[in-house]
């Protein structure tokens, strides 16, 4: 394992236990954010738990969270953070929220973990060196027929929307089996071969920078509602190869 996914690992493991001493408090304090979002005591101290960690070890690097904004770097590198992915689901005491760190360099993704601290469930990957979970290798499941394919999706949109003839919108009708195990962790899924399909309609970059190098590395592949592998694009959809490269397409 590299210094720098040895360090984002650390990191994501510190944040979580942190997290978990707040998880299902009574005395949890919630704020609203400016734009109505959620935001608890829990987030803004594991982002600063991070951030320091990060500046310590790499004090030239850029550093973009969810909470504190863009700290700019002077190496080409960013780190990009989320200290609580699925805060409604933290909030409701739901375990399947996750602590996501990724590094980004000359505007491509390195790597990225994503720590789901109440499974104890710890995601890793960096490009080129394969995906993990618990340091076991994972891979995306070989289900080629969409019929036999478990979607997962996080915004109840997915499904109340208008019809739609978006390749990936027509799943909700066409797939054998539909959840909402959302945000990170139903991209997990398909990364370690329990979903085949996982849909956000609306992301953000601290959102997708830890799942993409996860998802790609387990031999699946990650583009937003265009088509496009970015984390600045429109959602985004986690796919294992078959259906991924199907879904592309058609997207085409």
């Amino acid at each position: 394992m590299t210094e720098d996914l040895q360090l984002a690992v650390d990191l994501s493991r510190r944040a979580g236990e942190l997290t978990l001493s707040f998880f299902r408090s009574k005395t949890l304090r919630v704020y609203a954010k400016r734009d109505d979002s959620p935001v608890t005591e829990a987030d803004r101290k594991a982002e600063e738990l991070i951030r320091a960690g990060i500046e310590r070890e790499f004090p030239d690097d850029g550093i973009f969270g969810e909470e504190f904004g863009d700290k700019v770097g002077t190496t080409g590198r960013r780190w990009i953070l989320d200290p609580i992915d699925g805060t409604r689901s933290f909030i409701h005491g739901v375990p399947l929220y996750g602590v996501l760190i990724g590094l980004e360099t000359d505007h491509e993704m390195q790597l990225g973990v994503v720590n789901i601290p109440a499974l104890g469930e710890l995601y890793h990957a960096q490009i080129g060196r394969g995906a993990f979970l618990n340091d076991e290798p994972v891979r995306v499941s070989g289900i080629t027929d969409h019929r036999n394919a478990t979607v997962v999706f996080t915004e109840k949109e997915y499904l109340l929307d208008a019809p739609s003839d978006h390749p990936v919108d027509r799943l909700r009708e066409d797939a054998g089996l539909v959840r909402g195990w959302g945000d990170c962790y139903g991209h997990m899924l398909v990364a370690s071969g329990r979903a085949e399909v996982a849909v956000d309609k609306i992301m953000s970059p601290w959102d997708c920078a830890a799942i993409i190098p996860i998802v790609s590395e387990a031999g699946g592949c990650c583009f937003d509602y265009n088509g496009q592998t970015t984390i600045y694009g429109q959602g985004l959809v986690s796919a294992n190869h078959h259906l991924g490269r199907e879904l592309l397409d058609h997207i085409a």
